[in-house]
């Protein structure tokens, strides 16, 4: 009897079907039922094509070998034959291939016996290597120019040259032409009349686009690779990079200044927004004038400036928000824009900001490996021609993430500070997964650019952190809380945190009343200076200013002259210059000089003197200003208008309420609702790989399924007649009779028999178990393979027979 796909399955051990689902993870996705379950799913046309594109291009040639080598007529393989068919490859490297695909069942039965899949060919090119068909499937003519191998060389060797290039552009595959090319018109239709090629559509192909097509046919394709082999070049390795080695401090110290360069854009970029939100276009995402904008205001391209709003994006930190009216719209999960929409930081900004760089570095490097978009598009053109706009859903790619993770693998996989160029990571990665390389290089460049921008890459090398950063686990959950606070740093922010500079809770103030920050400040210091200073210059050490517009924003705020005082006293290591302190204090007494309320608008103030100057001021004219009484003047705006155009004009004004009393407020930060960053949504996780004993437990449940649909399927006759309405000979009170003798003393025995009954709905079953009690009615007996208990009532039962030896 023939050994089915089944059998071969069922024969492995735990240890060999556990490999077996390890390599091909999307078998168990939901879990089989048996193994025949299994079996049918590992031949069909979806999981083959999933496990062919993890292959290298090497076990991809010795399967287009295996298809080459295969017997006529049974469709059987020999190791032997394959190893013929890769001449130019070591035997052993041949070998090891085809235990590879054996692993995979893409082949399987016995070395000298090997049978391939059927889905391999209804999901690969129908020509194995590039070669077409064998002449006998073509034309007898061109059929017995092939059987004599002498003539068909000198045909070959007859051939103009026009006709050569023809043929050497056919034998590199794949072996099909046009016929109406007007360029190798003269050249093919020698060719075909010499029967070297074959008209295509004289076989039954169906008209193509291209007009009539010709093919190579495989004997001829062979004869002109000599030199090569049927396979072609073959490169049982990977290529090796060409590019030096760099010294893995080098790259850490490069990775750790671009880390501190991408947190600082990505604040900068949303306090930019903040200050100035960007409105939401109804198409959805940012227009071009508000990026440009972003990259004039950082200093930076617009490239690089659609890579920081993606990424903040994806990480929760920026969103939509700001809608005092209107409906929204939604595509692919993110809301297209109204006339009210902007794009402001996320009430999870703050949350951010406040953590330590290596932290927020990681929140912002985990979002990007794991958005499903690609940045490197915006500023392209679409299919209709109209330029993709940041966060727009043009951008959406779902296998983004994927080619993230490829290329960086990639470079993981090289010896430390090694740093190939993209061309030879795209090199690396074709190798490596040839038919899923297919038509990425994009999207791989897009992720070796962003890498480099973000600090993942430094000197063309990946870092040691991202190395960590990689395989952190923390994707996985911490279920048993082993890993202590959520907001705890994992491995990859200890890693970084070492070669990142501490954080400083100092300032060194100059007399020209710069204020130098030796070093990242610490979140408390950066919030004070953000109020009291101008910064001037980022970067390892950031530079600010005290400017009497900074000193007055203070005083807004709250701050008094003595609290300034204070601050800076505290903070500074340096002596603080007397400039600094007359500045302060004489900025500190004009201020609330002039007050402004809202009768829309007046002002007023107890110093005469400072009212006329305001009044004769010619740059406040526009107000409209009048003198109601020495100390009070009106004007015909509301206040904020009033205030603005005074602290325009060098004044120093506050607002005050309806009883005089000075308000002092802080701006308030506009925030947009907070939003869950990708790299926390289950729906962006990559596949959990099995290991361990979850591996063991899907094994267990597949073996426990399978014994289950056998032994049903191996009830014993006698059961399966007393079940069947058609049965004749005992009736039915002495069947029941005789069931539940045969109960009772397997009770007393404790052992096992097959109980024929009928459940709830008419059908009737038969269970292989261990009776425990017979009583009340009703027989309890345990399932071994199940291990549960099953209650019977005793009228269903319709049969009992012991289990055979």
């Amino acid at each position: 009897m023939a050994t089915t796909f089944a059998d071969r399955l069922r024969s492995l051990t735990d240890e060999a079907l556990g490999a077996l689902i390890q390599l091909r993870p999307d078998l168990v996705v939901p879990v089989p039922s048996d193994l025949s379950a299994l079996a049918a799913r590992a031949q069909s046309r979806s999981s083959v094509a999933r496990c062919l594109d993890t292959l290298d291009e090497f076990t991809l040639a010795i399967l287009d070998a295996a298809r080459l080598s295969r017997d006529a007529h049974g469709g059987v393989i020999t190791v032997d034959a394959i190893v013929a068919q890769a001449a130019g490859a070591d035997d052993a490297d041949v070998r090891v291939a085809v235990d590879r695909l054996r692993a995979r069942f893409l082949l399987h039965g016995p070395t000298d016996a090997l049978h391939l899949v059927g889905a391999v060919e209804e999901v690969t090119s129908p020509y194995p290597a590039g070669l077409g068909r064998p002449a006998e499937m073509l034309e007898p003519q061109t059929a017995a120019l092939a059987a004599d191998r002498a003539k068909l060389r000198r045909t070959v060797l007859a051939a103009p040259a026009g006709a050569r290039a023809v043929l050497d552009r056919l034998t590199a595959g794949p072996p099909i032409g046009s016929l109406n090319s007007a360029a190798m018109a003269e050249p093919v239709r020698w060719l075909v009349d010499n029967h070297v090629l074959v008209r295509v559509s004289d076989v039954g192909r169906m008209p193509h686009p291209a007009g009539e097509l010709v093919e190579l046919p495989r004997e001829v394709g062979l004869l002109l690779r000599r030199e090569t082999g049927p396979l072609g070049r073959l490169r049982a390795r990977p290529p090796t990079p060409t590019e030096p080695v760099r010294n893995p401090a080098a790259v850490d110290s490069a990775g750790a200044g671009q880390v501190m360069e991408a947190v600082r854009n990505a604040e900068a970029l949303l306090e930019a927004l903040a200050a100035e939100p960007a409105p939401v276009l109804r198409t959805g995402g940012m227009g071009v004038r508000d990026l440009r904008r972003l990259a004039r205001s950082l200093s930076l391209d617009e490239r690089s400036v659609a890579l920081l709003v993606e990424v903040t994006y994806a990480a929760g930190l920026l969103g939509e928000g700001g809608a005092a009216s209107g409906s929204r719209a939604v595509h692919n999960g993110r809301a297209t824009g109204t006339v009210d929409e902007t794009f402001l930081p996320t009430t999870s900004y703050d949350l951010w900001r406040a953590l330590p760089p290596a932290q927020r570095w990681e929140s912002l490097a985990r979002s990007w490996l794991a958005m499903p978009r690609q940045p490197g598009l915006v500023g392209q053109r679409d299919d209709r021609d109209r330029p993709i706009n940041a966060l727009s859903p043009d951008a959406e790619r779902p296998g983004a993430p994927t080619a993230r993770r490829e290329a960086l693998t990639t470079l993981a996989e090289l010896p430390e500070g090694t740093a190939p160029g993209d061309a030879a990571v795209l090199e690396l990665l074709a190798w490596q997964a040839p038919r899923r390389a297919k038509g990425r290089e994009g999207t791989h460049r897009d992720a070796l650019s962003g890498a480099a921008a973000l600090g993942v890459t430094a000197l063309g090398a990946l870092t040691t952190y991202a190395r960590v950063f990689l395989t952190d686990p923390v994707d996985e959950g911490d279920p048993l809380g082993v890993r202590g606070h959520p907001d705890a740093p994992g491995d990859t922010a200890r890693a970084l945190d070492h070669l990142l500079p501490s954080p400083v809770d100092h300032v060194l103030v100059q007399a020209d009343l710069s204020v130098v920050v030796p070093g990242p400040p610490e979140p408390e210091l950066a919030a004070e200076l953000d109020v009291v200073a101008e910064l001037e210059s980022a970067g390892g050490a950031s530079v600010h200013r005290i400017t009497p517009a900074s000193v007055r924003r203070a005083l807004d705020s709250g701050y008094g002259a003595g609290d300034l005082h204070a601050l800076f006293a505290r903070r500074s290591r340096t002596p603080i210059p007397q400039a600094m302190t007359y500045l302060i204090d004489d900025t500190a007494r004009r201020h609330g000089g002039l007050r402004a309320g809202p009768a829309r608008a007046y002002l007023r103030s107890d110093d005469e003197a400072l009212l006329t100057e305001v009044l004769a001021d010619k740059r406040l004219s526009a107000l409209g200003q009048r003198r109601l009484a020495p100390t009070v003047l009106i004007c015909g705006y509301d206040q904020a208008r009033l205030l603005a155009a005074l602290r325009d004009a060098g004044y120093a004004p506050v607002a005050e309420d309806a009883d005089g009393g000075m308000v002092l407020s802080r701006p308030r930060a506009r925030r947009a609702p907070g939003r869950a960053p990708a790299a926390t949504r289950p729906t962006d996780h990559p596949p959990v790989v099995l290991s361990g004993p979850r591996l063991a437990g899907v094994v267990e449940q597949i073996r426990r399924g399978d014994a289950a649909a056998r032994a049903t399927r191996r009830a014993p006759v006698t059961l399966r007649g007393a079940t069947s309405t058609r049965t004749t000979g005992l009736t039915s009170v002495q069947a029941h009779g005789q069931a539940m003798a045969v109960l009772q003393q397997a009770v007393r025995d404790k052992a096992r028999v097959w109980v024929g009954y009928v459940d709830s709905h008419g059908a009737t079953l038969s269970r292989l178990v261990r009776p425990v009690s017979l009583s009340a009615g009703y027989l309890r007996a345990e399932d071994d393979r199940t291990e549960t208990l099953h209650t019977f009532a005793l009228h269903r039962i319709t049969a009992a027979v012991a289990e055979e030896g």
